[in-house]
């Protein structure tokens, strides 16, 4: 399939902005088409490769594993009853205003069939109070007003009792003007200073800063007003979200690959890139465990810890203050995402996903069998359920027997008809490789280009000055490198969309100004 004109598109907010490449060739010419490594098989690298590969480059994709994915990935384990399954890190949203990452998925899957709705986004507080996105409308400034008519967590009354003065910069957020004013405090200091009620912020806002794998008390304030733009005041695509309907090998990387393959490009899993030497004008060496290869640039798509040690092991690579930066790249506390294969289901009117906060350390509940459909299969056989638990920020130096435990107990607490279900099989993936963004920490990110030209960065550690995040920060910025090389060689990146990069009307963003200092 021709990928090429399948790129980021944009979905019902009208608002929405494209930015388009810079000018140039269509494709590199077949007998000078240089070559490329891409480390890191992950969103970031994919998208590069997607696209240097498209325009003529020949690719070579390294990764470390023994898949696709990054941390997306998956694996074939075998349960207790002999029943073969795919294990993974399991739950992420596919939400509407990922825009470029559903455009890299489109070029396998047009319309995106692979993916399906789940139809809300609830969350429930240990103390009773649940609050729903279904009934909320999607288009800004009615999606707050909404949410606060339909909310039990925050009414009127907590409205008016916020500081309204404090609360403005929420209705127009920009990048990087956010992070120069914000970027020194705390998400929760931020949510104190504005007086949001305690109910609604564990519900709405707690969780989200929690995506990121991190504690609040330390996650800086700028990423969590980034996300607030992203998904509620900032664009008309609302909370709505899609899963895949098979695990992601089956449903996303592997076409992908296959169809990196058809463009050409060499993909040699289960190969990490041990070093990198950049020559000058004679290219760029990657070295492997088993071979030195020589290439004509190379984008590095690597978590933090991985970029980190890359790096450390090639002493010739960067300035002393640009490796500064890379060696300060920070790493989340761990997280557990624990699977569970019960005997019986659980009751029906439970939702494919359910945010949770007070529960002990538990953040999330899926029901696999609601949406995917290996888990569906699997459950209909012997007319069990598959049920996920997710924890993040968990204290390091926590027992993981007892994490894990925890959540289960927890599950028992939010779902009871669980408790007299018996475990037929369980798995615990245990990992610690996402960013984590500190309060300060914003102009130590490394961007896209490098030092060198010939070498750039990607993935959701990367410095972006759009308002993307997470997985859509990941591809953004792996279409961002392959268009910085392309450039270089004269070519055409591809056009790229994102959430306005502003409040969304003149009214807000003059509203917002009156409460700058």
């Amino acid at each position: 399939m021709n990928g090429r004109g399948n790129t980021a598109r944009r979905g019902r907010d009208r608002k929405a902005e494209i930015l388009f490449p810079l000018g140039g060739r269509e494709r590199l010419a077949p007998y000078d088409a240089p070559a490329v490594a891409v480390a890191g098989g992950g969103i970031a690298g994919l998208a590069a490769a997607t696209l240097l590969a498209e325009r003529g480059a020949r690719v070579t994709l390294y990764e470390r594993g023994e898949s696709l994915g990054g941390r997306l990935a998956g694996r074939r384990t075998r349960l207790a009853d002999g029943s073969p399954v795919t294990m993974s890190r399991g739950f992420h949203a596919f939400f509407r205003q990922y825009y470029n990452l559903r455009g890299l998925l489109r070029r396998t899957d047009p319309g995106l069939e692979r993916l399906r709705p789940l139809p809300d986004y609830p969350l429930r507080h240990s103390g009773g109070l649940t609050d729903s996105f279904a009934r909320v409308p999607r288009t800004p400034p009615f999606s707050a007003l909404g949410f606060v008519a339909l909310s039990p967590t925050f009414g009127w009354r907590d409205l008016a009792a916020m500081d309204a003065r404090a609360a403005l910069p929420l209705l127009d957020v920009r990048v990087p003007e956010v992070y120069e004013r914000f970027d020194g405090m705390s998400a929760t200091a931020f949510l104190e200073r504005v007086r949001f009620p305690a109910a609604a912020h564990h519900l709405a806002f707690e969780v989200f800063s929690r995506s990121f794998f991190a504690d609040p008390r330390e996650l800086s304030a700028a990423e969590l007003l980034l996300m607030f733009h992203i998904y509620f005041l900032g664009s008309a695509e609302g909370l709505l979200f899609d899963v895949p309907t098979e695990p992601f090998p089956q449903a996303l990387w592997e076409p992908l690959g296959g169809y990196l393959q058809s463009l050409g490009a060499d993909i040699r899993t289960g190969t990490p890139v041990r070093g990198v030497r950049p020559r000058g004008r004679e290219g760029v060496e990657v070295r492997t465990d088993g071979a030195v290869d020589r290439y004509d640039a190379a984008v590095l798509a690597l978590d933090p810890g991985a970029l980190r040690g890359l790096v450390a092991a090639s002493p010739g690579l960067g300035t002393p203050a640009w490796r500064e930066d890379i060696a300060s790249l920070a790493t989340a506390p761990p997280f557990l995402v624990s699977r569970l294969w019960l005997d019986r289901p659980v009751r029906a009117d439970r939702p494919g996903f359910l945010g949770t906060s007070g529960y002990d350390g538990l953040d999330n509940i899926s029901v696999l069998d609601r949406y995917e459909g290996e888990a569906a299969r699997w459950a209909a056989r012997g007319g069990g359920s598959v049920v996920e638990l997710h924890a993040y920020a968990v204290a390091p130096d926590t027992p993981r027997e007892v994490v894990q435990d925890r959540l289960v107990g927890s599950l028992r607490r939010v779902y009871p008809e669980t408790r007299e279900a018996r475990i037929v099989d369980a798995r615990h993936e245990w990992h610690a490789d996402c960013p984590f963004f500190p309060t300060g920490s914003y102009l130590r990110r490394p961007a896209v280009v490098t030092p060198h030209p010939e070498i750039a960065l990607a993935g959701d550690a990367i410095r972006c000055d759009l308002p993307v995040a997470l997985m859509e920060r990941a591809a953004t910025t792996g279409f961002l490198a392959a268009g910085a090389l392309l450039a270089g060689w004269g070519v055409r990146g591809q056009p790229l969309w994102t959430v306005p990069r502003a409040g969304r009307s003149r009214a807000l963003r003059a509203l917002a100004g009156a409460g700058a200092p």
